[in-house]
């Protein structure tokens, strides 16, 4: 739980123990320099100092907003009051911790017979990740079943009569439950004070519901029926949520829809007794209706009712239903093309760690089947805007295109909201994208298949009462919506030491290359995440669809006869994917260095420098890069480092180092998107003499033209208005091709970037053999160079077989909410 959830009551409270110079803000700060996440350096010491100078300033304050900015937990922060011995905070914040942890339903004291199955169930809500532990007595429960929720003694037997208590626990704060008393129920003819005429009997169900598999718009009957005296009572409960309008024995849905899918139980119970049925799972496939006769029917205002019947002509309607389908149709697209977006990095939000990975998974596993990929990482909204503009230039009859969002979300009325990085504190629909009206505009575009995969939160809003209405969609059935999570709830990410990954892609990745319907495909992972203990209760996927064909993201693509708007389209995409060439620079000392480029993501490079040649009487040398254009993003203290993780990149790897007379110095390039001129740096060569041994520097600057997808201008408004144009009903920001990168192909300042003297453009033609894998994290080398250098590859992710072995604990969870 980040500190931030103290609230800013909480926070101002802690500060002013911490403003302090005996056991304070600064003494903390020592202690958290442990932890290099959370290690200050001078200048930001001096920045929460300098507060002081305010008369409300509180430097304890700005030093915890910092810890909060880079994901500080209430258990490390903690740990470190603890170490410091401030024993007044360390009290403060352990009673704020444990007030958010609230139980719901605490457990109750039942009697029950012999060998009967009895449940005790305690819940709790608060900060996400607290586990549970029951005791009886004082003796710790370590059945399989003691550390759940849910507490099963099952058969009961005399020993496990006695007090039972739960333990809620987050780190090292905790809260206990009532205490319950279990107690075996003996028959009615040896039990004292009973009624020969009125006997008290146990419960016992005597049918179990059973699991079903049923197909949309079918009629769901789940029977559960039970023996007792006094009679019982029967409660339904769906994915453990009590169903309020069953309360009879058999339970009736007249229409099962895909929402209805999942586990059944059936709680039964009188004044005495209480016991719960097994488990029914359900399952619920694709529609059972044919198209064999329908009546349409039109129910417009003041209209008289029309009929269009389907049944062909001169065969009856029960005769057609009987006849056999025809086989299944093997389906294509004209092209396939996917943006991918994954915000991290919010200047007023949480910070996530998942969207990285995920993204570049996705990728690679999309670029396997062929799709033609533009993936993006910490856009504002100016640049979504602009990102979403050139994906929708990359559609045409037959295409299909996929979106995917990782990062803040939110759902209002039924339409859904991407955050960009740049949204303020209290945001709202103008200052997001709105994703219904995207879909709208690739109707326009005669798409083959739609496909929305949203990684995000679907809360509601309570900055934003606008209802927006999107365009009105083309009935074309083919639109396929996955969710992270259901509607009012949040999606949740893995957080690990290196690489973390979102809980949607977890799953999903097992299942995306399948040749599957895209529909079924998804049904896959939603099971999955089902049976996973971390997501049961708290993430479900959810699918909504009107595909009607069995369209798989792993269909073939059979372009069109007419091939201009294909190659448009690869030289669009190839647009957005060129690296600089690598290039070799002689320094007057006799130094040859060589400059080497790769493709982290579309809007992410690393340059990489190799000496190649030296003079003898050099002892040492090393090239540097510096004096980047300020557009950029770019660590300073993570540039010029010998490894690429020192560099900050944990997915690409080097398959074979080089030896360590030829090692290389890596610096990574962030934000592409934003640079509005060619990239010029200076290469900096450090190098002594043997005789001596002070250190030379010479400098060169380099130009690499605009590299990958800052040639697309994302920065640049493609209409007058505001970035917030295509979010309300009108969505006039994407009709304007005139204005796009796209129609200016041509131009020599739009097309390709010019090397100099050491480089060289790349002419249009040439850019329409660019392969699908060209997004690739790849490296550029001049050839004859390098000779039988390894490239540098994206393999950060995890095997398909190993998912299924990841230990995921409770701990480890952070949601993606935002509001």
């Amino acid at each position: 739980m980040n500190i931030s959830s103290l609230g800013e009551e909480g926070l101002n409270k802690l500060s002013k123990m911490l403003d302090n110079s005996s056991c304070g803000w600064r003494q903390l700060a020592n202690a958290a320099t442990e932890h290099p996440q959370f290690r200050c350096s001078e200048t930001e010491l001096t920045s929460c100092s300098i507060q002081v100078l305010d008369a409300a300033g509180s430097p304890a304050r700005t030093f915890l907003a910092w810890l909060a900015d880079r994901g500080c937990s209430t258990d490390f922060l903690q740990h470190y009051l603890r170490k410091m011995d401030h024993q007044e905070a360390l009290q403060f914040l352990t009673t704020a911790v444990s007030e958010q942890i609230k139980i719901t339903v605490q457990p109750q004291s039942q009697q029950a017979p012999l060998g009967s199955r009895v449940v005790l169930t305690c819940s709790a809500t608060g900060p996400s990740g607290f586990s549970y532990q029951w005791f009886k007595g004082k003796e710790e429960i370590l059945h399989e079943t003691g550390s759940l929720p849910e507490l099963v003694l099952c058969p009961l037997g005399p020993a496990h009569q006695g007090h039972y208590i739960c333990r809620i626990s987050y780190g090292e704060n905790w809260i206990f439950s009532t205490w319950a008393r279990i107690r075996l129920l003996h028959s009615a003819g040896s039990s004292p004070g009973c009624s020969s005429m009125f006997p008290v009997s146990g419960l016992r169900i005597s049918q179990q519901p059973s699991s079903q598999a049923a197909s949309e718009g079918d009629v769901l009957v789940l029977k559960c029926r039970a023996e007792a005296n006094p009679p019982p009572q029967y409660e339904w409960y769906h994915n453990k949520m009590p169903m309020s309008q069953q309360k009879a024995c058999s339970l009736r849905i007249p229409c099962v829809t895909t929402e209805h899918r999942g586990e059944y139980r059936c709680k039964v119970f009188n004044l005495y007794h209480e016991a719960w049925s097994d488990t029914a799972t359900v399952t619920i496939g694709p529609s059972s209706v044919t198209d064999a006769s329908w009546v349409e029917v039109d129910r417009g205002f003041e209209s008289q009712e029309v009929q269009r019947s389907t049944t062909r002509s001169g065969v009856n309607p029960v005769q057609q239903m009987a006849c056999p389908p025809p086989a299944a149709k093997n389906f294509s697209a004209t092209d396939k093309v996917a943006l991918l977006i994954g915000n991290m990095h919010y200047h007023y939000h949480q910070q996530l760690s998942a969207p990285i990975s995920d993204v570049h998974e996705l990728t690679n596993l999309l670029r396997q089947m062929d799709f033609k990929v533009v993936s993006l990482l910490d856009l504002n909204c100016q640049e979504m805007n602009s990102a979403v503009s050139e994906f929708l230039l990359l559609l045409d009859k037959g295409v299909y295109g996929l979106l995917y969002f990782a990062g803040h979300g939110y759902e209002n009325y039924g339409n859904s909201f991407m955050v960009p990085i740049d949204a303020p504190a209290s945001y709202t629909s103008k200052h997001c994208l709105c994703v219904q009206n995207i879909l709208t505009r690739m109707q326009e575009k005669k798409t083959g298949l739609n496909v929305f995969l949203l990684d995000m939160c679907r809360k509601r809003n309570p900055n934003d009462g606008l209802i927006v209405q999107p365009g009105t969609l083309k009935v074309t059935a083919n639109i396929v919506f996955g969710y992270a999570t259901c509607v009012d709830a949040e999606a949740y990410e893995v957080k690990r030491e290196d690489v973390s990954n979102g809980i949607f892609i977890s799953f999903l990745k097992r299942h995306v290359c399948e040749d599957e319907k895209v529909t079924v495909m998804l049904d896959k992972v939603a099971e999955d995440m089902g049976r996973c203990a971390i997501t049961r209760g708290r993430q479900a996927l959810e699918l909504r669809s009107n595909l009607s064909e069995r369209r798989s993201l792993t269909d073939r693509i059979q372009p069109m006869d007419s091939s201009a708007s294909d190659s448009a389209r690869n030289l669009q995409w190839a647009i957005a994917h060129v690296l600089p060439e690598s290039r070799s620079l002689n320094f007057d000392c006799g130094v040859k260095v060589q400059l080497g480029f790769a493709a982290e993501f579309s809007n992410i490079m690393v340059i990489y420098t190799r000496i190649l040649e030296k003079p003898a009487e050099i002892d040492s040398c090393s090239a540097q890069l510096t004096d980047f254009p300020q557009e950029v993003d770019i660590d300073l203290k993570k540039s010029n480092q010998e490894t690429l993780f020192e560099a900050g990149c944990l997915l690409l790897i080097k398959e074979e180092l080089p030896s360590l007379e030829e090692h290389s110095l890596y610096t990574r390039i962030r934000s592409l998107q934003r640079l509005k001129r060619d990239l010029t740096f200076t290469v900096c060569l450090h190098y002594t003499y043997s005789n001596m041994d002070e250190e030379v520097v010479e400098r060169l600057p380099v130009t690499v033209g605009k590299p990958l997808v800052s040639k697309l201008n994302l920065h640049e408004s493609r209409t007058s208005s505001s970035c917030s144009a295509i979010l309300g009903p009108s969505l006039d920001s994407f009709n304007y091709p005139e204005s796009s990168s796209f129609a200016s192909i041509d131009s020599p300042s739009n097309t390709w970037p010019h090397y100099g003297d050491t480089g060289s453009a790349v002419s249009q033609s040439d850019s329409l053999t660019f392969s699908r894998g060209a997004n690739l994290p790849e490296e550029s080398d001049s050839p004859g160079e390098l000779g039988s250098r390894q490239p540098l590859t994206a393999s950060k992710s995890l095997p398909h077989s190993q998912v299924n072995e990841i230990n995921y604990k409770f701990s480890d969870m952070y949601n993606l909410h935002s509001l």
